[in-house]
């Protein structure tokens, strides 16, 4: 489904991403770990089209989309969960929703998709009139993962999920990205710090290191490499 080849990006002169190669196949759960600042976050900006690659291609379901418009990836179906939520503060839930479904003009089936997300996350659907700013931090996650929902992504890459939550409410984010990826079956790419959750959660994986991939396997024998015991997982 997504094809990254020999991709560089750059911040001003700073080489972030270096070369790197990495594909996700269509109903996927993927999951890119490294220690902060390997490049995991600008990997999904880059795919997204918000920083622009260098050189190399990127291509999403066989078209070249390395030089598109982030706006016109969102049409093609990928849609991004940012790091630090990122929702409307002052929008209320519902409104959050409604501008997941922005360029969507399927009434019945957005009044479908509203009812899917509120049964995945209650608490929203309790919350519906309140604005989203007042929410607790696992409540955006939640409604950030939601919005995101609302236009139905192909893809769905998910950037550090688990972001300054508690640890009851990162597992039960992890258990709906799941639910998610087989309800939907909506491919997922997550980048994420938590090795150990987004490793038991994808069908693959890929370590960074210095912008660079140095590692790929099934998420079960990452876990149970000894290199990536010792940096990510503690043990």
């Amino acid at each position: 489904m997504l094809k990254i080849k020999n991709i560089h990006t750059y911040y001003g002169n700073i080489h972030a991403l270096k070369g790197i190669d990495l594909e996700v196949n269509e109903g996927e759960v993927i999951s890119l770990i490294g220690a902060n600042g390997a490049g995991k976050s600008t990997t999904l900006m880059t795919t997204c089209g918000i920083v622009p690659a260098k050189k190399g291609s990127i291509e999403f379901k066989g078209q070249d989309i390395t030089h598109m418009p982030s706006d016109e990836i969102v049409k093609l179906g990928i849609c991004q969960v940012p790091e630090g939520r990122r929702i409307f503060p002052y929008l209320t839930v519902a409104e959050n929703l409604d501008m997941g479904a922005f360029l969507r003009n399927d009434t019945n089936e957005i009044k479908k998709d509203i009812d899917y997300v509120y049964s995945l996350f209650p608490i929203l659907a309790e919350r519906r009139n309140q604005a989203g700013g007042t929410l607790s931090g696992g409540e955006q996650q939640m409604l950030a993962i939601s919005r995101a929902l609302m236009a139905r992504p192909k893809l769905l890459l998910l950037d550090e999920p688990s972001l300054g939550l508690a640890p009851i409410i990162v597992k039960q984010i992890f258990r709906i990205i799941k639910k998610i990826n087989e309800d939907q079956s909506t491919t997922i790419f997550i980048v994420e710090q938590n090795a150990n959750l987004a490793l038991k959660a994808a069908n693959r994986g890929y370590v960074m290191e210095n912008g660079t991939i140095t590692l790929t396997d099934t998420g079960a024998n990452l876990m149970a490499n000894e290199d990536v015991k010792k940096a990510y997982l503690g043990i």
